[in-house]
């Protein structure tokens, strides 16, 4: 998986799909983000790079509870092909 800017607003978008807003704030993250679930935000130090933003959102996803079904084909398959890169 490659780490672009293109990569990174497809995982923005995910999120949107799974109806959580993401925020790119300053502040004392000890794991690099902060997730508040009762409003459905994901906040994401605002100094980390492309990389570890993607890594941030995959981290967090892994954590959501979400039904697959809610998400289109073609998202799934992304976010399969994220994941089995993110093991390898």
């Amino acid at each position: 998986m490659r780490y672009t800017q293109g990569n990174l607003k497809k995982l923005e978008e995910l999120f949107e799909s799974l109806d959580y807003t993401i925020r790119y704030e300053k502040g004392n993250f000890q794991s690099g983000y902060c997730i508040v679930e009762s409003k459905r935000i994901a906040v994401v130090n605002k100094f980390f790079d492309t990389e570890a933003r993607i890594n941030c959102l995959l981290d967090i996803l892994s954590g959501l509870d979400y039904d697959p079904d809610q998400l289109s084909e073609k998202t799934r398959e992304m976010l399969a092909k994220w994941k089995k890169a993110q093991e390898d």
